[in-house]
């Protein structure tokens, strides 16, 4: 009976430390699950089994190792927030397989994705063909991004005997403060022309701009730091 006991006791514990550890380490850990996420979840899991199924291990001892890593876990996610240069190599980063409408074999390459995987990916977006994709991107917890051509899109102009119209990615030209210059090369849109957009929304310098977007033919759209804390 005593045997009993202890393991319930012991998974009891082991729920509640587990509990505790993902509410402080927030809800990214499964709606955004990264290699390294998933990793750490599996350690977790294994310490709290270990401590059922290993008699020796004491229930301090299991408490510390799970408290330990969390911590641990925590100050990495805190390192990729405080530190943008470390998200790439913490958490990777997306990765466009499609780009206008071309598969960029190399891509998949590197990530290991073949064309089955591919297809399979974006059947589970509703899409059927890749003839339909104008952008695909490989987003760094394994799922993919689909923008599809525009008589594919939903409902289809094709269906609505309209005329093709061009499709664009947005594009990212500020984020945390700092302007990312790849993505302004790319918007084809220069430094003077981003910080002109700034001053018409009443925004004097970028660093006080949390996030601002580029799409073509339309206004600049950004949250300032300010807005961001108000609401």
């Amino acid at each position: 009976m005593g045997d009993y006991l202890n393991v319930a006791i012991e998974l009891v514990c082991g729920l509640g430390i587990l509990f505790v550890i993902l509410k402080f380490l927030g809800k990214t850990q499964f709606s955004q699950l990264t290699p390294f996420d998933f990793i750490s979840a599996l350690i977790l899991g294994e310490l709290v089994g270990n401590a059922v199924y290993d008699h020796e291990i004491k229930i301090k001892e299991i408490i510390f190792a799970s408290l330990l890593w969390g911590l641990l876990i925590f100050l990495i996610e805190l390192i990729t927030q405080k530190l943008k240069g470390s998200r790439k190599f913490l958490e990777g980063e997306p990765n466009i397989v499609i780009h206008k409408g071309k598969l960029k074999y190399k891509m998949l390459k590197e990530n290991k994705l073949d064309i089955n995987q591919l297809q399979s990916l974006l059947r589970q977006k509703g899409c059927f063909s890749i003839q339909e994709v104008e952008y695909a991107i490989l987003e760094t917890n394994g799922m993919i991004s689909v923008l599809p051509k525009a008589d594919f899109d939903k409902p289809t102009r094709k269906d609505m005997n309209l005329p093709p119209k061009d499709v664009s990615l947005p594009a990212t030209l500020i984020l945390d403060g700092e302007i990312v210059f790849d993505n302004l090369t790319e918007a084809g849109v220069d430094e003077q022309w981003l910080k002109q957009s700034l001053q018409k929304h009443g925004v004097e310098r970028v660093e006080d701009v949390l996030y601002a977007e580029w799409h073509a033919n339309q206004p600049l759209y950004l949250i300032t730091y300010e807005e961001s804390s108000s609401s």
